[in-house]
């Protein structure tokens, strides 16, 4: 994979690249890198042009800093990529933060995006419960450090955590680079963004949905309540998987990636 740099009001944003054809943009979620979409890529690569985001304080992407960011400002970064790369017309899967990056980049440039997915993600906002989770998780955080919170955390999103313990591992080496800092700025920003439903209702531009059956983060229920808003959607439920398809079911996230690009996303091309 090449690795390339762009800015956004000053701040560097690193994405992986490689592959041919289409391009299609996978979009990782909190505590997370691009490597999340490993098994994807290696797949995708085959057939697509595939771009793969390092957030800002990701990786080697700087930290955002300032006050009060918004999910559309993530956005605002990816539209940067789509920029340097001169791609005017994509397609775009998020994971559960990511997902909600790229509700917030189509409903700033929908002329982009050709179709978008949300994997284990949702077009809701947060309601009371899920923010009193985030700011338990934040006074966490500030309390106790960023490992110890991925540590207790991370495990909670597999359905069979002792299956997964080389993954698990991995993620949480990757999240503890990550500082308390921007872990707080993630969930300040998820908190605070809005509830997307008007936005997918009726859109004319295919729409993916992922769900995991056992999943805890974004329940089933939430999922089949949306999945019927866009005039075009697919929605596939993955077996005794809770959160993190990529890893827990790769096969069949990719055979669903494969087939969603290949027989609903080229229609509008």
């Amino acid at each position: 994979m090449k690795r390339n740099t762009v800015y956004y009001k000053n701040t560097s944003l690193d994405y992986f690249t490689c592959g041919n054809g289409k391009p299609v943009l996978l979009m990782h979620g909190f505590a997370e890198d691009h490597s999340i979409w490993k098994n994807q890529i290696e797949h995708l690569s085959k057939s697509y042009f595939i771009i793969a985001p390092d957030l800002f304080g990701t990786g080697s992407s700087s930290f955002l800093e300032e006050k009060e960011i918004q999910i559309e400002d993530y956005a605002k970064g990816i539209k940067q990529i789509l920029m340097a790369e001169n791609i005017t017309r994509f397609s775009m899967f998020g994971h559960s933060m990511g997902g909600y990056i790229t509700l917030a980049y189509f409903e700033l440039f929908p002329e982009d995006l050709i179709s978008f997915g949300l994997v284990h993600s949702t077009a809701y906002a947060d309601d009371t419960h899920k923010i009193e989770i985030r700011n338990k998780a934040i006074q966490f955080i500030q309390k106790n450090g960023s490992p110890s919170f991925l540590k207790t955390s991370i495990p909670a999103l597999f359905y069979n955590p002792e299956k997964y313990q080389q993954e698990i591992k991995s993620l949480v080496n990757i999240g503890e680079k990550i500082s308390s800092a921007y872990l707080i700025q993630y969930y300040e920003a998820m908190k605070n963004r809005q509830d997307k439903t008007a936005l997918i209702q009726n859109t004319k531009t295919p729409v993916l949905f992922i769900a995991g059956n056992q999943d805890q983060a974004i329940p089933l229920a939430h999922t089949l309540q949306q999945c019927h808003l866009p005039e075009m959607s697919v929605i596939n439920i993955l077996k005794n998987t809770s959160h993190m398809g990529m890893l827990e079911n790769p096969e069949s996230v990719n055979h669903i990636l494969s087939f969603f690009l290949t027989n609903l996303s080229e229609i509008t091309v």
